[in-house]
C-alpha cells in the first residue's frame, strides 16, 4: 500500500499517515527513519490477538483506514480465517494478515478491525 508520512508521533518510530483509503497512525519499523512528506510503499502487520465479535464487528461496507482515540480502525473484506485463527482482511488491493480467536464469522463480508498497535514496514521494490 502507498503511504505518504504526515507526521511524526509522541512514541518512538510513531508516524501519522495519509493513503488512498484514508489516515491512520503506526510504528514505522523500516532500518531508517521516515520524515513527513516522504511517499513509501509499505506492508502492515497487526501483532495483536483479536477477538472475533469483540475486535472484529461487521461494518456497513468500504475500505477505509481512521484513527479513533488511540485505536486505528480497519474497515475492509474479511477474505479467509484458517483453521490456526489466521486471518486475512482485504484492504483495497492489499492483503493484511491477523490472528484471532472465537466465534466463526461469515467470510466475503465487511468487517472492522479494532487495532491499538499497526506495525509499517517498507517494501522493497
Amino acid at each position: 500500500m502507498k503511504i505518504t508520512v504526515t507526521r511524526q508521533g509522541i512514541r518512538k518510530n510513531e508516524v501519522y499517515f495519509t493513503a488512498d483509503c484514508g489516515e491512520g497512525k503506526g510504528i514505522w519499523c523500516g532500518s531508517t527513519p521516515v520524515l513527513p512528506g516522504e511517499a513509501q510503499e509499505v506492508e502492515f502487520e497487526l501483532p495483536a490477538l483479536f477477538m472475533r465479535w469483540v475486535d472484529i464487528v461487521p461494518a456497513a461496507g468500504g475500505n477505509a483506514i481512521r484513527v479513533e482515540g488511540e485505536q486505528i480502525l480497519l474497515t475492509g473484506i474479511l477474505e479467509n480465517i484458517e483453521e490456526d485463527g489466521t486471518g486475512y482482511l482485504r484492504l483495497g488491493d492489499e492483503l493484511i494478515m491477523f490472528e484471532c480467536l472465537g466465534e466463526p464469522m461469515a467470510l466475503g463480508g465487511c468487517v472492522e478491525i479494532r487495532a491499538r498497535e499497526l506495525m509499517i514496514y517498507p517494501v522493497n521494490l
